[in-house]
């Protein structure tokens, strides 16, 4: 029988490092023990963590080689999609998390060095979006840890992942991983990170250790006073409002949402991570927002006298709303941290938001309720609501039907909105003017129909997110609205999105220039050209193996989207280059 006895540590003068993999190989290119022979050993780290993914329902992972657990996942069927640069890969598995509410999550694979040195921007948007994904970089030796310049995941993660290990023994490959899944699954949500150190999980695993256990997934609830207290708080408010955010789609509470909105008479305000937590057609739907909204949820949210903030950190971000006066505020997060970290809180909530929203409704539904006084008072709201959206519309449909060229970013923005099937697909946009522009106007309808983004602003972020959001939900039209600087970012992953079948429409607002600095540094901008952009982007696209199309014409929006639509069904990835300008009126109210 062949010895449990590792060959940990294992390096010698024929051993160099590769400066383009990122690892360590032999003078021909192959680690003599990465590569020799099967008959050798029975189950290595790599494969064992492989098999523990299957185990765990994972199916797909993206990636950009080398990594052996690219190769032991293949093999337990997993499908491996290789991006054209790490951050990309990082993004996409951010996308699937994203969009499956913690019942699945993306798992990304990066070679060790440079690959975990370029992964840092994605990893870091996750984190501050708190996005639960695994990260597998690669590792050097167990005896160059502290080599420099050896990079370290472990060492430099720290600050922008929920946790982050690394592999020291083959024993504990079973016991890593099973923690690594346990963070994914429960309490707060974000990244977590398995270093996989080359040598060890090279090695054979003992048996004894092979024996991995699926974690179970824990909820928490805040206790009954602090229920009755929101309760009767939300119930004696004169001008309350529901405060949407993120943590409800996480915890797949939008229906509960929407009856405690009905229930109690309260009009609700989405965050933009929170944008399509409920259907903005609803006539208590404020809409949508990030440091730009809507008339009507900048009225309320202005007015409120109570803020009962659902699944959300209140983080104070350029990019969200600011909570303007005194107010009652009552917050709900999974994470105990989030309370009175920016604000000054009444009442916390700590616990899972589908709960909370459950044990609030029976609450509220125990209370002593004057029905009919609520159902004159959500008539009278919902009325009021109907009116400021008219007026606030009537304001701007000069620019959502605008027929100028190049053409309106509203104009752009009203046509996805006509021609697209909106409870079947999903729209996201990139950093900058796409962002302010559209979460105020696109209509969110089903959850995930529209993903909002962005505590960090990662530019080229919508094409990667939109590509990990098809892999999750491949009968979704998956759409991204994004600027010519941003396209710069990541537009390789064009080639991604064609190459693997991946299909999605990126929608490119090319208008010559970076549009959120159109009057920053002057004399750079004017002497320099510094801000100014160039490309055929439709033409980048076909060499790609996409389809591009330019539209220049405002007419011919509505025929390119059905176009786009009726070929990423097809399977094949679209670009549309649209002619547009740098139109600066912003929907801001304050």
């Amino acid at each position: 029988m062949r010895s449990n006895k590792s060959k940990i540590g294992v390096f010698n003068a024929q051993t160099h490092y590769h400066e383009n993999r990122g690892d360590y190989t032999s003078k021909s290119g192959i680690h003599p023990e990465l590569y020799k022979t099967r008959e050798d050993r029975t189950i290595n780290g790599n494969e064992y963590i492989a098999k523990i993914l299957k185990q765990e329902g994972v199916d797909l992972m993206t990636c950009y080689p080398s990594n052996p657990i690219i190769e032991a996942a293949a093999k337990e069927g997993i499908r491996p999609v290789a991006f054209r640069h790490e951050r990309g890969a990082i993004m996409a598995a951010d996308g699937i998390s994203r969009t499956s509410d913690r019942q699945k999550f993306g798992v990304v694979a990066i070679q060790s060095q440079a690959g975990a040195e370029n992964a840092v921007g994605g990893i870091a948007q996750a984190y501050a979006d708190n996005i639960p994904i695994l990260v597998l970089p690669g590792g050097v030796f167990l005896n160059q840890l502290s080599v420099k310049p050896n990079f370290s995941a472990v060492q430099n993660y720290q600050h922008i992942t929920k946790q982050v290990e690394a592999i020291y023994r083959p024993e504990d490959v079973g016991a890593a991983t099973r923690r690594a899944i346990h963070a994914l699954k429960n309490g707060p949500p974000g990244p977590v990170v398995l270093e996989l150190t080359a040598d060890v999980c090279d090695a054979e695993i003992p048996e004894a250790s092979q024996n991995y256990q699926s974690p179970s997934e824990h909820y928490s609830q805040p206790s009954q006073v602090e229920i009755d207290q929101a309760v009767e708080a939300l119930l004696n408010a004169d001008n309350p409002v529901i405060w949407a955010g993120q943590g409800v789609l996480q915890a797949g509470a939008t229906a509960e949402l929407t009856a405690l909105a009905e229930l109690t008479a309260t009009p609700v305000f989405c965050t933009m991570p929170g944008k399509s937590a409920m259907d903005e057609r609803h006539p208590l739907c404020l809409g949508a927002g990030s440091g730009l909204t809507t008339m009507a949820a900048s009225k309320w949210l202005k007015e409120a006298d109570l803020l009962l903030a659902l699944g959300s950190s209140l983080t104070r971000t350029f990019y969200g709303q600011p909570i303007r006066g005194k107010k009652t505020l009552i917050q709900n997060s999974i994470n105990p941290e989030d309370l009175n970290k920016d604000e000054n809180i009444d009442i916390g909530l700590i616990g899972d938001t589908k709960l909370t929203l459950t044990a609030l409704i029976e609450g509220v539904k125990s209370a002593s309720l004057n029905k009919d006084k609520l159902l004159e008072k959500r008539s009278k709201l919902e009325s009021a609501i109907s009116a400021t959206k008219e007026t606030w519309l009537a304001e701007w449909r000069p620019l959502l039907t605008s027929n100028e060229t190049p053409i309106n970013t509203y104009r752009v923005i009203h046509e996805i909105n006509q021609h697209l099937d909106l409870e079947n697909s999903i729209v996201t946009h990139d950093a900058g003017a796409p962002r302010d522009s559209i979460v105020p106007f696109h209509e969110a309808t089903v959850p995930h129909s529209y993903i909002g983004w962005g505590k960090t602003t990662h530019l080229g972020f919508g094409i990667p997110l939109m590509i990990g959001a098809k892999m999750a939900n491949p009968d979704k039209f998956c759409l991204n609205l994004m600027g010519d600087g941003a396209f710069g970012m990541s537009g390789m992953d064009i080639e991604t999105a064609a190459r693997s079948g991946f299909a999605i429409t990126t929608v490119i607002l090319n208008n010559g220039g970076m549009a959120t600095y159109p009057g920053g540094f002057p004399t750079a901008r004017e002497k320099y050209s510094v801000s100014h952009m160039q490309g055929d982007y439709a033409m980048i696209a076909d060499g790609m193996g996409a389809k591009g199309i330019v539209v220049k014409d405002p007419d011919q929006l509505g025929a390119a989207l059905k176009q786009a639509q009726q070929l990423n069904q097809e399977g094949q990835t679209v670009l549309i280059d649209v002619h547009s300008n740098m139109e600066s009126k912003k929907s801001y109210y304050s």
